[in-house]
């Protein structure tokens, strides 16, 4: 298990799966989190960064299936924080989902918040990270959460495992970056090199040779690798050279498996995938590279780590991959995400809703707002449905449990608010946006379908969007303007992919489905740093049921205050 744990040989994650297997009865898994200031060198810079215990990504949270788990985060830096758990649904219990201004005031410099939630029918690989502003660029970790004891996984069970983490690295603190380009209203700087498990690989020049991820492998053994997208604004392709990977579950969820030579992961996104040593014992690079597929300015350099057959000499020099997409490969991606299924079967089955009660349709634009202190005189901005949100001061389900007023409103439009071509020529006159804190109110239990479109405004661009507090059912994708009358008879219902993040392609659309059965306030935007900070999400407003287990828990007695 790799994080956290890279420099150690793999045996030890064989351990720590030993140590599950033997202490199915302790159920409470416990974690102490210090945020902490860290001296980090990569690329012969070195630089002051805020982490978690001081390791960059931070430490794996390991747990299994239905497990009690209990994270005392302490802040001993001056900057606010939150951790979100990324995928974890958090039953009820949005107290502990962690993003700022959302489900909870940040926790303070010199101050203590824990978080404590169950893992309620969940298996797999999912992650936590920071959740204010673009702290997440250098605090993130890895979740494994492994099945029940005695369940064994739908798949040939791996000789061992490890966690690959892609990531971004920026010389200049990630903070200063993002507050000069809204001082400046332009978008900030993108990041300095592409990282695997925090480190950028030996293909990068200069002091890279004691920053490079190394697996060690054993010939004939199958690994399986949890990889985590844990980039701040980048989409990225991963390959290893010379072997092929099994695709097996994709955000805590299994699949179908099928072969693959190069995944392709959104920020936000988790993907397993098995990996057989069955080649020549030598040396092969692990290698991520970023997808970037319209004329928007992204870090386009590519990290690289190193599967290392036991025995093989350090001198001998890596293989690179044959064969990996070109960085604008629209087709490749589509192909890949178009073989992604649920497994369906009956110990797992998708529960896709085949009725739906709300229909909802979210524009996607990239926006220009007037700023009288901005360089040009106006800032980027961007929006659902033409609303820029606006972070509130006091956290939005705190004014729903207590009945606050004028925190928010709970009237976000179920569609925009004018018909256009949205992916025809590029539209770049009425520009600005409507600002204001709107959620959507959805009755309990009842069944969405939400239609998520990209638009020309300034440009068309692919969006990472992340729902919190559910899985949904990616049930269609397509390329221009959504049809209504008819795209829906295209949908996949029987096996379509289940996740808790999923890509819009670039002048294209992706339509969800899903049960509004987890009462709260959950948050959706997208998972690119730079258009969250822009104003690119809202969140939904879920009612309590009638049930005695269909409203909010109430909060905990140590729930920061704003």
């Amino acid at each position: 298990m790799a994080s956290a744990l890279s420099s150690l040989p793999l045996v030890v994650s064989s351990l720590l799966l030993a140590f599950f297997a033997l202490s199915a009865h302790a159920d409470v898994k416990r974690y102490q989190f210090d945020i902490v200031m860290s001296n980090v060198s990569r690329l012969c810079h070195e630089k002051a960064m805020v982490t978690v215990n001081g390791s960059y990504p931070g430490p794996t949270i390991y747990a299994r299936e239905g497990d009690r788990i209990i994270v005392n985060v302490t802040n001993r830096v001056k900057y606010n924080m939150t951790i979100h758990w990324h995928g974890l649904k958090q039953r009820r219990n949005g107290w502990a989902d962690g993003p700022a201004y959302v489900t909870q005031c940040p926790i303070g410099g010199g101050a203590s918040y824990v978080y404590d939630f169950n893992v309620t029918g969940q298996r797999g690989t999912l992650w936590w990270h920071a959740h204010i502003a673009w702290m997440r660029a250098t605090v993130h970790g890895a979740v494994v959460i492994l099945p029940d004891a005695g369940v064994p996984y739908p798949f040939p069970k791996p000789d061992d495992e490890a966690e690959i983490i892609l990531g971004e690295w920026w010389h200049a603190d990630v903070e200063t970056v993002e507050r000069q380009g809204s001082t400046l209203g332009m978008a900030p700087n993108t990041s300095d090199a592409h990282t695997i498990n925090g480190k950028p690989g030996p293909l990068f020049p200069y002091c890279s040779e004691k920053h490079t991820y190394a697996l060690q492998v054993q010939r004939g053994k199958t690994y399986l690798l949890r990889i985590i997208n844990a980039a701040v604004n980048d989409e990225l392709f991963f390959s290893i050279a010379g072997h092929t990977m099994t695709v097996v579950e994709i955000d805590a969820t299994y699949t179908k498996p099928f072969a693959a030579s190069t995944v392709q992961l959104p920020p936000g996104q988790t993907m397993n995938v098995l990996v057989r040593a069955d080649q020549n014992p030598g040396r092969y690079f692990m290698v991520a590279k970023p997808f970037n597929d319209v004329p928007i300015p992204a870090d386009n350099k590519t990290a690289t780590a190193i599967l290392q057959y036991a025995g093989v000499p350090t001198s001998v020099v890596p293989a690179l991959p044959q064969l990996m997409p070109a960085t604008n490969s629209t087709g490749f991606v589509a192909a890949f995400h178009d073989k992604l299924r649920s497994l369906n079967s009956p110990e797992y089955p998708a529960d896709v809703p085949l009725a739906v009660d709300r229909h909802l349709l979210y524009t996607i634009g990239l926006n220009i707002d007037p700023c009288d202190t901005c360089l040009n005189q106006s800032r980027l901005a961007a929006s659902l449905n033409n609303i820029t949100f606006v972070m509130p001061r006091t956290a939005l389900l705190q004014a729903h449990y207590y009945g606050l007023r004028g925190v928010f409103a709970a009237d976000f439009p179920d569609r925009p608010p004018a018909r256009f071509n949205y992916t025809g020529v590029p539209l770049t006159a009425g520009l600005g946006t409507s600002l204001g804190t709107r959620l959507s109110k959805v009755a309990y239990n009842a069944t969405v379908e939400l239609v998520l479109q990209d638009t020309n405004l300034l440009s068309v661009e692919s969006h990472p969007f992340h729902l919190h507090g559910y899985n949904f059912f990616v049930v269609g994708r397509g390329v221009g303007n959504f049809d209504p009358a008819k795209d829906p008879a295209k949908y996949n219902l029987v096996d379509p992919p289940e996740r808790n993040t999923v890509g819009v392609p670039a002048g294209g659309w992706t339509a969800i489905r899903f049960r509004a059965n987890n009462p709260g306030v959950w948050f959706l935007h997208c998972h690119l740093e730079v258009h969250t900070s822009w104003g690119l999400k809202m969140a939904f407003l879920v009612e309590d049921g009638s049930g005695p287990d269909e409203s909010v828990l109430p909060p905990p007695k140590d729930l920061p205050k704003c």
